[in-house]
């Protein structure tokens, strides 16, 4: 039986260690490429300095006011939007069937948990006021679930020692 070569396709190894453990040649090769292209996509352009009023001097203040980014209405309505559910998970809406307040404690501690993976992830690009009203609604908001937890396990202790007495 004669043996064919068929050439459909190729393995090719991408595996970054040897079976030793040690880096391949290859790996280190395209990582220190990826690197330097790394270092310069990041390395901005020398900026050429503007003249100013006050003899080429620029105010820390006013250096740093300009990297700040704009307030904006939408990310603030974003905020007030996942805080307002937050709050009917804590009770601050009636069920209407049953005129009682909804309480969800894992869906609110979730929607708190949503702000404060939020607050990470646009560190460093929001407004001071942006960053404020974030702190501010999620410190709040935590308050508010521990007084409701707190709530709810006193009204589970109670019940349990109603039900001791039968």
């Amino acid at each position: 039986m004669a043996e064919q070569n068929d050439e459909t396709f190729r393995v090719i190894d991408r595996r970054l260690f040897n079976p030793e453990g040690e880096l391949r040649e290859e790996a280190r090769e395209q990582i220190e490429q990826e690197q330097k292209a790394a270092q310069k996509a990041v390395v901005p352009p020398p900026a050429e300095p503007k003249p100013a009023r006050d003899g080429g001097k620029q105010p820390a203040a006013a250096a740093e006011a300009a990297e700040k980014p704009n307030r904006s209405p939408a990310f603030e309505m974003l905020i007030d939007l996942i805080a307002r559910n937050a709050v009917a998970l804590l009770g601050g809406i009636t069920d209407p069937r049953t005129g009682k307040p909804m309480v969800d404690l894992e869906g609110a501690r979730e929607v708190v948990d949503m702000l404060d993976a939020l607050r990470e992830k646009t560190r460093g690009n929001l407004a001071t006021e942006e960053e404020q009203l974030l702190l501010d609604v999620i410190g709040s908001l935590k308050m508010s679930y521990l007084e409701m937890s707190r709530a709810a396990a006193s009204a589970a202790a109670g019940r349990e020692r109603g039900r001791g007495n039968l």
